[in-house]
């Protein structure tokens, strides 16, 4: 887990998700968290078989952070 330091934002943090089925998803938070994931999984279940996603993170100064869909096969 990565700890996050620092002053408080004046605005709100924003978490968004680049790649996958989530790509272009944003979370928008009012409170800067106190710990981040270091991976998200996504798992999309249908009639067939359950697809897995991991996404990974990373920072972005300009406005929070962002998971990036993890490449290469899983």
């Amino acid at each position: 887990m990565h700890k996050v330091e620092g002053e408080p934002m004046s605005q709100d943090y924003v978490v968004r998700y680049v790649g996958g089925p989530l790509d272009g998803r944003v979370d928008t938070l009012s409170q800067l968290p106190a710990t981040l994931k270091e991976t998200v999984t996504h798992v999309h279940l249908h009639g067939g078989p359950k697809i897995v996603h991991h996404y990974d993170l990373h920072y972005a100064v300009e406005y929070g952070c962002e998971y990036r869909l993890r490449g290469g096969a899983e």
